[in-house]
């Protein structure tokens, strides 16, 4: 076994996942939000840079292979877990999400039950943009949250009345409180647009992944 730099970037990124739900159990938001998305950000390049630096320098390995799936996949799922629990449960959000918990869980079966065959079920291209759609959308996910919530603290001792003003460009916006909206607004709906993105790229590489294994879970063989 070689610990070399792309594994230490990814057991490094192994370990941010269970970081990101951390930071809300240490931090008050937005803090929190803050500490989660440049904590995601961070794990998700070095996905990008430990592949390249092990392809470049040669330094690819059985380790990094092993570690490099199950990081992105602990990343996703632990995130999109925090995003959820702290969501208002809104379809839009659960429906996709649901998809790409399912199909990571279903793919990783597959895996596990071929053993020595897993090989045919390798990485694809297409796997790989699902992947990088899933971190966009997650980490657009936590900006929306940073903008919520500095917007509630805006908020917080102004009427009902005086806000809907400010929102309504009727009254002046000594707050900031429109830039704040419609940051939280157009970060939820790229944030959603991204993620349905990256559940149709989940389901589409999931059927793809169940096509190449079938051969191999029938039982006339």
């Amino acid at each position: 076994m070689r610990w070399t730099l792309p594994n230490t970037l990814t057991a490094l990124r192994l370990l941010a996942a269970p970081g990101v739900a951390v930071m809300f159990l240490y931090f008050s938001r937005p803090l929190a939000d803050w500490f989660a998305l440049l904590l995601f950000i961070s794990a998700a390049v070095t996905d990008w840079f430990d592949g390249y630096i092990a392809r470049t320098w040669s330094l690819e390995s059985k380790l990094g292979a092993m570690l490099d799936p199950i990081a992105d996949k602990a990343m996703v799922v632990i995130a999109l877990m925090v995003i959820v629990g702290y969501s208002s449960m809104s379809p839009w959000l659960v429906l996709p999400a649901t998809f790409i918990l399912f199909r990571e869980v279903f793919v990783s079966g597959l895996r596990e039950f071929l053993g020595d065959t897993a090989g045919t079920l390798k990485v694809t291209k297409l796997a790989k943009w699902k992947t990088t759609f899933q971190m966009v959308a997650i980490a657009v996910l936590f900006a929306q949250g940073v903008f919520e919530h500095y917007l509630a603290v805006s908020v917080e001792g102004v009427s009902p009345e005086q806000v809907s003003a400010i929102l309504s460009r009727e009254a002046e916006d000594i707050h900031g409180l429109v830039w704040k909206e419609q940051g939280m607004l157009w970060a939820g709906y790229l944030g959603l647009t991204l993620l349905w993105m990256a559940a149709a790229l989940t389901l589409i590489t999931g059927w793809d992944y169940f096509v190449k294994a079938w051969p191999h879970l029938r039982d006339d063989r």
